[in-house]
């Protein structure tokens, strides 16, 4: 248990460091919150925040495998590289792939009660 509880405190560090150091980490907090505080606002049902939550947890998973490929690629190639570009530009279309399934997620789960709400 000690180890499982040491474990957890590894992954919490590493989140906070990439919350700390990675300032796309920082806007997706940000659009996390607005989205969560949409959500609290619309009274959402229990179907509509697990499409939500999977929508945070799969853009802030994307990112966090993002800063990590990014960091070892600059650890074991300081230097300009071809292969080290492509890495690094394959893990970023990965985030850019998670963030626009967010947005339509979130599109269809927000935008008919915010529509229905202003009519």
């Amino acid at each position: 248990m000690a180890k499982f509880v040491r474990n957890v405190g590894f992954a919490l560090s590493g989140i906070g460091l990439a919350i700390r150091t990675q300032r796309h980490m920082q806007i997706h907090c940000v659009a996390a919150a607005i989205v969560v505080g949409l959500g609290l606002f619309l009274s959402l049902d229990a179907i509509r925040w697990s499409l939500i939550v999977f929508a945070i947890g799969l853009v802030v998973s994307a990112e966090l495998i993002n800063t990590a490929i990014e960091q070892a690629v600059d650890l074991a190639s300081p230097e300009r590289h071809p292969l080290a570009k492509a890495a690094k530009d394959v893990a970023a279309g990965a985030v850019l792939a998670a963030a626009l399934v967010a947005i339509t997620i979130g599109l269809l789960v927000l935008g008919p009660p915010l529509l229905a709400l202003f009519s």
